[in-house]
């Protein structure tokens, strides 16, 4: 063969290669492109981890799940953070998003409802009495009580509200230990850093190192409810058959048995 041939045979592979690899990026971009975003509230992630292989198996699409506090999340959204869909564990987030017109606001509805309780690792668990002026701070004695931040967690703000309403707050208020997320919280009472926590009884069905010793009156604070919307900026055709299998019947299941109530 001679050099000539040899020469443009190598060119001709060395092209062929190119084309190749850029055909298999093409392919991964469109893989990408396709596959829908999620951003939730860290109380969902067992639920909705589960209602996504369904759906996924169901519908042969993929799915990945940015879970955070809803606060975050909100504030990653207002930055540009490119989702297709939106679930916050309080309205306040989900009307600060709408404000700003980051969601398409006829796609919002309500998913899912919750309740707060008060947790203690496991094996250290007696029940609590909660009520109007009920001894938190004695429980507690030296140690902390694992809660969202209160300013900006919905679960930190819901506890919060709940010990303002019992008129337990002003006692408890030095020795609240503030976590980025429910999830967090959650974490410090099932390693045994703080001997109680206020998260909601969905985290506390997924983590079998605490146990729940009290659960809070559902009129100690604002209902906890937890709306979705298609996020403004989002171009995905699967966008809204996704939200409809969220809030089908076949979804149910997936939410109910984690704690959460179903919201029509």
């Amino acid at each position: 063969m001679n050099l000539n041939r040899r020469h443009w045979l190598r060119l001709a592979a060395a092209s062929f290669a190119t084309a190749v690899l850029g055909m298999a990026a093409l392919s991964e971009s469109a893989l990408a492109a396709e596959k829908l975003t999620i951003f939730a509230a860290a109380s969902m992630k067992n639920a909705l981890d589960a209602a996504n292989t369904e759906w996924s198996k169901e519908s042969g699409k993929e799915t990945t799940v940015s879970y955070a506090a809803s606060s975050a999340l909100a504030k990653q959204i207002e930055g540009g953070a490119p989702a297709d869909i939106f679930i916050s564990a309080d309205l306040a987030w989900m009307d600060y998003v709408a404000e700003k017109k980051l969601i398409k606001d006829d796609t919002r509805s309500n998913l899912l409802g919750n309740r707060i309780v008060l947790v203690a690792p496991k094996d250290q668990a007696k029940p609590a009495d909660i009520k109007a002026g009920f001894d938190l701070a004695g429980l507690l004695g030296e140690g902390k009580l694992a809660m969202g931040e209160v300013k900006s967690v919905p679960a930190g703000k819901y506890g919060k509200a709940a010990l303002e309403k019992l008129g337990v707050w002003p006692s408890v208020e030095a020795k609240v230990a503030g976590a980025e997320s429910v999830r967090a919280a959650l974490a410090l009472v099932s390693r045994g850093e703080a001997p109680y926590g206020i998260v909601y009884k969905t985290d506390a069905a997924a983590d079998t190192g605490v146990a729940v010793v009290g659960t809070f009156p559902e009129d100690s604070h604002p209902p906890i409810v937890y709306p979705i919307a298609i996020l403004s900026a989002s171009t995905s055709a699967d966008a809204k058959a996704y939200l409809d299998f969220l809030k089908s019947a076949k979804a149910a299941p997936f939410f109910e048995k984690q704690g959460f109530t179903i919201l029509k």
